[in-house]
């Protein structure tokens, strides 16, 4: 019973988040071109909650193949789950002022990915041979807690946009969408230096498995330049962003396909889905691409 129900909530929570994500890009097409800082303050939220639903999906399969040997290994789920709903919360949230509940979750899904983080790296330097490549390959992987930390970085942004003006709104000294995009920036660029690590293990067998390496790191560029540069509507970058979005959803099936190919397929779920590609993580490159699209609409209101 326990191995059904970590598998179940591996397939309905991978699933979730393509969904999700799909939805976030038509809402994404209906919405008007220029947005209030409420508007980007509650897609920075949904952001924050599909990040938080790849972690918690992720952590439970890895978590629970460890055994849970650490008592500490029960921490992301929970505080992914609760970072996990204050997303939604936020998302459905009109209020042009940060909500203490919210910000206290984010702020503690930030420290728990740090830590995370810490625990990760001692996982590895603790192994014979510490820094090699088999132990960067199979050992606790070292960037997955980072998405707790950016989940939660997403989230606490979103919640100070709110407090900010609705004229000419800014985080961190820097008008608003110039911060965010920066933010938005930096996150796909730690996201796909993960995911090429676990891409240079399975040797880039499918010509699929550049995408995800190649896609996502012009959209942060595209992204840093938005921010740098003088703020004017920029099309291409609307559909890169866009297309990275496109890829977490499409992400979602390539891995489905590849647990599949394993011996068994999906009959025998309860081994492949932790012997396949992770089933939860491609939807983490929607999450910032629709982080992305807002940043830039607000961007465009700039002076």
């Amino acid at each position: 019973m326990k191995q059904f129900t970590a598998g179940n909530l591996a397939v309905a929570a991978g699933l979730a988040a393509a969904g999700a994500a799909f939805i976030g890009m038509r809402s994404n097409r209906r919405a008007a071109p220029v947005q209030t800082h409420i508007d980007t303050a509650r897609s920075f939220n949904r952001s924050s909650a599909l990040l938080a639903l790849s972690v918690l999906a992720d952590s439970a399969m890895e978590h629970y193949r460890g055994s849970y040997d650490n008592p500490a290994m029960v921490t992301p789920l929970v505080i992914s789950a609760l970072s996990l709903l204050a997303g939604v919360h936020g998302g459905r949230d009109h209020e042009p002022q940060r909500h203490p509940v919210r910000d206290s979750v984010y702020l503690g899904a930030a420290l728990a990915g740090i830590a995370g983080t810490g625990f990760h790296l001692y996982n590895i330097t603790k192994r014979p041979g510490q820094w090699s490549w088999h132990n960067l390959f199979y050992a606790a992987p070292i960037g997955a807690p980072m998405a707790l930390l950016l989940s939660g970085a997403l989230g606490a942004a979103a919640e100070r946009l709110r407090d900010e003006p609705q004229h000419e709104p800014r985080l961190f000294g820097l008008p608003a969408g110039q911060a965010l995009a920066l933010l938005t920036s930096a996150g796909l660029i730690g996201t796909v230096g993960e995911v090429a690590l676990l891409h240079f293990r399975g040797a880039f067998q499918n010509p699929a498995m550049y995408a995800p390496v190649t896609i996502p790191p012009l959209a942060s560029a595209l992204l840093l330049h938005t921010a740098l540069a003088a703020p004017r509507p920029r099309w291409f970058t609307r559909l890169w962003l866009r297309m990275t979005a496109a890829l977490g959803v499409i992400g979602v099936g390539f891995h489905a396909r590849g647990i599949a190919r394993n011996q068994g397929g999906w009959r025998n779920w309860s081994q492949n889905l932790f012997n396949g590609p992770p089933l939860p993580a491609p939807p983490s490159f929607s999450a910032l691409a629709l982080a992305g699209l807002a940043a830039q609409r607000l961007r465009e209101t700039e002076r």
